[in-house]
């Protein structure tokens, strides 16, 4: 069930003046119930979109807010409102007069036009400003002025837990009730999740004899701005059961990281594009969450004239955080690049080897499966001067070519270039990958 702040959130798509009136839901809608079709069509739309479907929501519409809120309190009691409005309202449906119903009944006032009618002067000198400044507000005699409710920049909301929650379950139980706030605010907003932390509150301090930190907490992350709390929180789900509580929790509390403008779902009036079960990322963050970060890789290409280091394997998660936070390249850049990808990737072959492989030599030529025949080349390569680790601490001089087997076909063969500081004193060849 969401929580009073949220139901404002939520009463917001309705109308930009909202505001808390006692225990009530205030909707200044004069300007804009034209845009619903009339007020009685918006009434039947708070009604049909009702956020908490399990209880039913009580309107009632007034000149005013004091008079549309006496008469929702009439509602409430199952009683008909008078046809004379405002005067002949119950005296006990007006906030400012409860103090005073005793005393006002003993003079025979018990409707708000019995008290309206007495003189002002006494009666302010008996019962006080407040009294009469409502009544005044409520015959439109005065301006109303509320606290119009805004939303806050980042959503963060928490709740005291029914009982001490002692795992995974009875936390993601509790954490529910959130996720219904933040998916109202994220309409809201018009913004998707991409960063949440759940933050739960150790109820102990101190735990077999270890000191225990106040909070413990997970983060959840999503490759895209999503408004889908089905995957949130299978992803939340996912990341608790993996999770230990030091100690049960007493407190819940769930806040937004980072967000990002959510252009909202397209879809399609024709059939084959209704595909069925989870998107690609999705299915990806839930692997990661379960699995871990490490255990769902995808390839990713290096800025290496190697072969064998042009692409490597980095957490798919990590991949997606990167390509969305990064800028893109100016159009004279990105021209450059697919340029020299076009005219690098015409010699390279479809299949190349796990590690090249070293050549038996017949005299001065390389042999695979028979003497090669050198076709097209030399590519010189020079790349890896800096000299890491995984180098050997050399770099790498080759020379590719294009060669021909008599019995593999084509093939793609370097040779080492002799360096006067990493001369080897023979020239070797290798073999990094076959043509199809």
């Amino acid at each position: 069930m969401p929580s009073e702040e949220s139901l404002g959130w939520w009463a917001l798509q309705f109308s930009p003046r909202v505001a808390r009136v006692d225990e009530a839901l205030l909707l200044e809608v004069s300007a804009c119930e034209r845009l619903w079709g009339g007020r009685l069509a918006l009434m039947r739309q708070l009604a049909h979109l009702n956020p908490a479907p399990l209880w039913r929501l009580q309107q009632a519409h007034g000149a005013t807010s004091l008079i549309a809120l006496a008469r929702l309190r009439m509602f409430a009691r199952g009683e008909r409102p008078p046809a004379d409005l405002p005067a002949g309202l119950p005296l006990d449906t007006l906030s400012a007069a409860r103090a005073h119903l005793d005393v006002l009944a003993n003079l025979g006032c018990r409707h708000w036009g019995q008290v309206a009618a007495l003189p002002r002067g006494g009666f302010t000198r008996r019962f006080g400003k407040e009294l009469r400044a409502a009544l005044d507000v409520a015959y439109g005699l005065r301006p109303e002025s509320h606290r119009w409710l805004t939303l806050p920049e980042a959503f963060e909301q928490k709740i005291e837990l029914p009982a001490l929650a002692e795992g995974a379950p009875e936390l993601m139980w509790s954490a529910n009730r959130l996720l219904a706030a933040l998916q109202i605010w994220l309409r809201a907003r018009q913004r998707g999740a991409v960063a949440l932390e759940l933050q739960w509150t150790l109820d102990l301090r101190r735990y077999n004899g270890v000191d225990l930190p106040p909070h413990q907490q997970i983060t959840v992350r999503t490759a895209e701005p999503t408004q889908d709390m089905a995957h949130l929180r299978r992803l939340m789900a996912e990341r608790l059961a993996l999770t230990t509580l030091a100690a049960p929790a007493s407190w819940l509390r769930l806040r937004s990281l980072e967000t990002a403008p959510c252009a909202g779902a397209s879809t399609s009036f024709l059939p084959e594009d209704t595909r069925k079960g989870d998107r690609l990322h999705e299915l990806v963050e839930r692997l990661s969450a379960r699995l871990g970060r490490q255990q769902v890789l995808v390839p990713t290409a290096q800025a290496d004239h190697r072969p064998e280091r042009m692409q490597a394997w980095r957490p798919a998660l990590q991949r997606a955080e990167a390509a969305r936070t990064a800028t893109a390249p100016d159009p004279g850049r990105r021209a450059g690049q697919a340029r020299a990808a076009e005219e690098g990737d015409v010699i390279y072959p479809a299949w190349l080897l796990p590690a090249p492989v070293r050549l038996e030599m017949d005299g001065e030529h390389p042999c695979w499966r028979g003497p090669l025949r050198r076709l097209s080349g030399p590519r010189k390569v020079e790349a890896g001067w800096w000299g890491g680790v995984e180098d050997g601490g050399r770099p790498a001089l080759r020379e590719y070519f294009i060669a021909e087997s008599p019995e593999a076909g084509l093939v793609w063969i370097f040779r080492e270039r002799s360096a006067a500081c990493f001369a080897a004193g023979e020239v070797r060849w290798y073999l990094q990958g076959l043509y199809a």
